[in-house]
């Protein structure tokens, strides 16, 4: 592909590269968007979802009488209801699909159980907040009075809640099928080396860290419109989520018919992060539903209700250990993760990705990893943005924070004399991943000097003057871009002088209406203006793997690399008829069709209109499929300075600079927002954000904006940025990924900025969300001798 079309020249003379404005801007911003609740039909009846009280018990008996009997009820529906009519679980397939990702196991490299998920349960409820019974009405509020009114008997079991406990021995079990609740328990690294050299280090340094619980909070609480027809037997869904063609092909193994007899529509989806990447059982109730009572059923889940039963994201214990020479040279890490996937599995994405990445940036020569997975009491978890490689940062950069501190290291040199160099790469890592390319140490170098590090010790004595503790923490990252390894796309050049573009990746807000067409235009010559991208209908789009783990912009702009030649040889045979001439003697430069003995030429668009006129023959359309297994590995480097009220234990972040290696970057413009919307993400979940249970009744104690703290625009920072192209060899336009970089060091970066405010006096350790009240305990417990070290 790369012979026929010299990517460098096409990106240098295109807009490529360009900060040009989204053109899905001014229809999401005049109110035009196609989000799940904007979609209506006649007759539509409404949902609502009755859900369990517990965190752990054993339906006894629903009495859905009394809702029967209400005003407006069509239907009332339970777990024995879907079992009568042969519905399966929904299959979520947890395993990475790629060549390349770490292969996890079961206890003793067995198979994994990953708990059932049937729509609704017939036997037990495994967390607060699960769907137990449906009820349908001609209006919202009558299903609400009639969920009221079903009347559930439980019989509470013993729960666990926390990773943690799961593993103790003796458990409450989630699944009589895992009794001590481990799904996961896989080794990787070599062990024996890192055994040595731990045993052979001068220096030692541990940590037990636990990253935190949080959830997606879309701007649109989630959504379902669910139709079927008798006359074909098909079933139609209106859901945002991540990838329709994949939710289309699981919901139809639900309802046991062929994929064909299913189609979802999913456009403009308010808010993802990876928390809607896969089905929910109200996709699959609103279709059934949909079949039994003849009539659209639609279902639009509170705020409360989102908090309750959303998938939720993070949620890892991990116990690690860095050995040191004397110098300063990491001779080995040890890590144990456990990652807790609540009361079924649907993703182990966070649990694999973060494995692969625990020596973050540095040349450790030798490392020992044991992954697990555990059940709990709790909401299930998914990949959330960026999946597990945050808290692989914030363990790694937290323990050279750590071994600088305690050994009398600079931090930042410390860190520069391990860094993997340039020279080193591709760099294989010693639990399996390849990094494909990078320049952290000038990473490092470039953002320390974009965030002022020098001038750092004038801020903080200014801050000194005014009573208050100025802190400055750094984080290096590298993050790894994989995702569903299968994509297509169909590109037609339409006899009204529009390129449509169709292809499986459907967006979730990053601009793919902008930046593929920057792409398309790029290789075809053609206006931006003039492309046109169809996603999320699979009636349209037949394959793709959805938008996950960054893999957009590389997975299409690989495919349209290989499908424009293909289209440019079609052009040139059509061009050759009305030219008069053989294709051979067409050529197309400059995005035009030329051929030395004509003084005519066309571009694509004309080509079309041109050939559409004169009847000719010859189809401008392409359809091109792709496998890429390859992982790419963004990285980068993170700066933030923090001050800090001890009166108060309020937070300030006063500065805050990332610096990114996107590989080529299709639209800076699009990319830095990216960037901005990471590390907002990260501050969140440092400063506020948490999904709290209530350790005696095992109750979320978080279910509206009043408990659970979001980011605004009032308590971020202005962030600056800056991106870096070091292109990655395993695709045609060098591409790794620009949408999870923001957050990947945001944890580490703050909590380290913070710690380092807190430093004078005495304050060693802080657990996040680090809010006010935890800053101020941690400074009276310093001040009283009780701090962590």
């Amino acid at each position: 592909m790369n012979d026929a079309i010299d990517i460098d020249a096409v990106a240098a003379i295109s807009a490529i590269g360009r900060p040009v404005r989204r053109k899905e801007d001014q229809r999401l911003l005049t109110g035009k968007g196609r989000f799940t609740d904007d979609f209506n039909m006649a007759g539509q009846a409404f949902a609502v979802m009755v859900r369990s009280p517990h965190p752990h018990a054993r339906i006894l008996e629903i009495d859905m009488e009394p809702a029967q009997r209400m005003p407006g009820v069509l239907g009332a529906f339970t777990g024995r209801d879907c079992l009568a009519d042969g519905l399966s679980p929904v299959p979520h397939s947890p395993v990475p699909s790629t060549r390349y990702d770490l292969k996890l196991t079961g206890p003793g490299g067995g198979a994994m159980f990953f708990g059932p998920q049937l729509l609704l349960p017939a036997d037990r409820v495994r967390h607060v907040g699960e769907a137990v019974a449906m009820v349908v009405a001609e209006t919202a509020p009558q299903a609400l009075d009639a969920a009221e009114a079903i009347v559930i008997e439980y019989q509470e079991l013993p729960r666990v809640a926390s990773s943690r406990d799961a593993v103790l021995p003796g458990p409450p079990a989630v699944w009589d099928e895992v009794r001590d609740n481990v799904l996961v328990d896989t080794m990787f690294g070599d062990k024996e080396a890192t055994d040595r050299a731990f045993a052979g280090a001068d220096h030692v340094v541990e940590m037990d860290l636990h990253i935190g619980r949080v959830t997606g909070v879309p701007l649109e609480p989630r959504a379902a419109l669910g139709l079927y027809d008798p006359a074909s037997g098909r079933y139609t869904l209106y859901a945002g989520s991540g990838g329709p063609v994949r939710q289309k092909a699981e919901l139809a193994a639900v309802l046991g018919v062929a994929p064909e007899k299913v189609r979802v529509l999913s456009y403009d989806v308010g808010g993802n992060f990876g928390v809607r990447n896969r089905v929910f059982v109200e996709f699959g109730l609103v279709l059934w539903a949909a079949r039994k009572l003849a009539r659209p059923v639609k279902f639009t889940a509170t705020r409360s209700e989102a908090f309750l039963s959303d998938f939720q994201g993070r949620d890892l214990v991990t116990k690690v250990a860095l050995a040191l020479r004397a110098d300063g040279r990491f001779l080995a890490l040890r890590a144990d993760n456990i990652s807790n996937v609540g009361g079924r599995c649907v993703s182990l994405s966070p649990l694999g990705k973060g494995s692969a990445l625990v020596t973050g940036n540095y040349a450790i020569p030798a490392a020992s990893l044991r992954s697990r997975a555990v059940f709990t009491n709790t909401m299930p978890t998914n990949a959330y943005r960026s999946s597990g490689r945050p808290e692989a940062t914030y363990a790694i950069e937290r323990l050279i924070d750590k071994a600088a501190r305690k050994l009398a290291f600079d931090r930042v040199e410390l860190r520069r004399q391990n860094l993997v160099g340039p020279q080193m790469m591709p760099y294989g890592n010693p639990v399996g991943a390849r990094y494909d390319s990078g320049t952290y140490e000038a990473n490092m170098d470039l953002a320390m000097r974009n965030a002022d590090w020098d001038g750092f010790a004038a801020r903080w004595q200014e801050a000194e003057a005014r009573g208050k503790l100025l802190g400055l923490g750094l984080a290096n990252y590298v993050e790894s871009s994989i995702g569903a390894p299968n994509e297509r796309t169909e590109i037609t050049v339409t006899q009204a002088g529009r390129v449509e573009v169709v292809i499986g990746t459907a967006p979730n807000g990053q601009g793919h209406e902008t930046s593929f067409a920057q792409v398309v235009s790029a290789l075809l010559g053609v206006p931006v203006a003039a492309i046109d991208l169809v996603t999320g209908d699979t009636d349209r789009v037949s394959l793709g793997g959805g938008s996950h783990s960054g893999r957009s912009m590389r997975h299409a702009a690989t495919l349209f690399a290989m499908a424009a030649p293909a289209l440019i040889g079609k052009g040139k045979a059509l061009a050759a008829q009305l030219l008069d001439t053989t294709a051979d003697e067409v050529a197309f430069a400059d995005g035009r069709f030329a051929a030395p003995r004509s003084n005519r030429s066309f571009d694509f668009l004309e080509l079309a209109q041109e050939a559409a006129r004169l009847g000719l023959e010859g189809e401008l359309a392409v359809v091109t499929d792709n496998e890429m297994h390859d992982p790419v590995f963004p990285n980068g480097c993170a700066v933030c300075e923090v001050e800090v009220d001890p009166e108060t234990g309020w937070v300030d972040i006063t500065r805050y600079t990332v610096v990114d290696d996107v590989g080529r970057c299709i639209n800076p413009l699009i990319v830095h927002g990216q960037t901005h919307g990471g590390a907002a993400q990260g501050v969140g979940q440092v400063m506020w954000e948490e999904c709290t249970l209530d350790p005696a009744s095992g109750q979320p104690l978080c279910g509206s904006f009043m408990d659970y703290g979001m980011p605004r625009s009032d308590n971020l920072p202005s962030f600056r940025t800056e991106i870096v192209e070091v292109l990655s060899p395993t695709n045609p336009f060098g591409i790794k990924a620009g949408g999870e970089g923001g957050c990947t060091p945001a944890l580490a970066v703050i909590v380290s900025a913070i710690l380092d405010a807190l430093a004078p006096l005495g304050v060693r350790d802080i657990t996040m969300p680090a809010t006010p009240f935890k800053v101020w305990q941690a400074i009276r417990d310093a001040k009283t001798g009780l701090a962590a070290t």
